[in-house]
């Protein structure tokens, strides 16, 4: 797949292109994508996603808070697997925004793109405050040379997969089904930083991991199932998110402790997949009585891995 940072960068091959967030490149989406795929090929053009950052509301809307499921280079690698050719990554700004309809698609999907078809929702709106619809594309298409296929509402409703219900799913800690949905476990990237390391006190040393990307979707608070990859090799954890109420915590962390391993892992860069959650994070009376409940969930887990790994 290449990727382009600019929609001026493409070849200006012909092609078929879709257009969308493709937030967290879920089962649903991949529909759309191999269906481009396979018109792009029975077309013999190029197979094109279009998309945008930064998001459009962090734009538009002032003070607007955005979670995202995927950052961009996750958003990225999810694409590149599903087969596409071509990702457009083009930067939203007000200038952008200020195109008409017929601006958006002469320059854009017209001269920019070399378009000869294009698949896109019932319910896509484009152009200057997204006043066309679809069956302005559709005029459009005729005008200019290329055909316009609908993701219809019924089939979009019938996959009942969305962007919204699996960010929701994973604020309510409702993992499991977040990954259903998703097709794949729902994960992040951080950087190991030295926390305040009192985890090791009471036999648990946790890395503490920071998320550089201020727009990624972090689960509810709570312990979770992880895992990760180390030296080539899968290691599980218990991961804590929260503000560790039993110390007097205020801010939030991201705590993971690393089963059966104890290497010193400070500066590296972890990819965190979340399998379950186990619990809600709660307040205890002592440390004492906070490395039981430790032990109670490592346990758990260890049982939950064996039984499905």
């Amino acid at each position: 797949m290449k990727t382009f940072s600019n929609i001026k960068e493409y070849n200006n091959k012909k092609s078929v292109v879709t257009i969308g967030t493709f937030d967290g490149v879920h089962i649903g989406h991949k529909k759309i994508l191999e269906r481009i795929i396979f018109n792009a090929k029975e077309l013999n053009c190029e197979s094109v996603v279009l998309t945008f950052f930064p998001h459009p509301r962090m734009v538009l809307q002032d003070n607007s808070v955005v979670q995202l499921l995927n950052t961009v280079d996750e958003k990225t690698l999810l694409l590149e697997k599903t087969g596409i050719d071509n990702l457009i990554i083009h930067p939203f700004n007000q200038e952008f925004s200020r195109l008409t309809a017929e601006e958006f698609v002469k320059e854009i999907l017209v001269n920019q793109l070399n378009i000869r078809k294009i698949i896109i929702g019932y319910d896509h709106r484009f152009g200057r405050n997204r006043t066309a619809n679809i069956n302005d594309l559709i005029v459009f298409g005729k005008e200019y040379g290329f055909e316009v296929e609908q993701i219809s509402a019924q089939e979009i409703n019938d996959n009942a997969v969305s962007s919204t219900k699996i960010r929701n799913a994973i604020l309510e800690g409702n993992i499991t089904l977040a990954n259903n949905y998703l097709g794949y476990n729902y994960f992040f990237s951080g950087i190991v930083v030295k926390g305040k390391q009192l985890g090791r006190t009471i036999g648990f040393p946790t890395a503490n991991i920071k998320i550089n990307e201020d727009y990624k979707l972090i689960p509810k608070n709570g312990v979770y199932i992880v895992k990760s990859n180390y030296d080539k090799k899968t290691i599980f954890g218990l991961m804590n998110i929260g503000t560790r109420p039993t110390v007097d915590g205020t801010n939030q962390t991201i705590e993971v402790f690393f089963l059966d391993f104890d290497k010193t892992i400070y500066d590296k860069t972890l990819t965190i997949e979340i399998i379950e959650f186990i619990r809600e994070e709660q307040k205890f009376d002592s440390l004492n009585d906070l490395k039981n409940q430790i032990n109670e969930d490592k346990i758990f887990a260890l049982n939950y891995i064996n039984t499905h790994f």
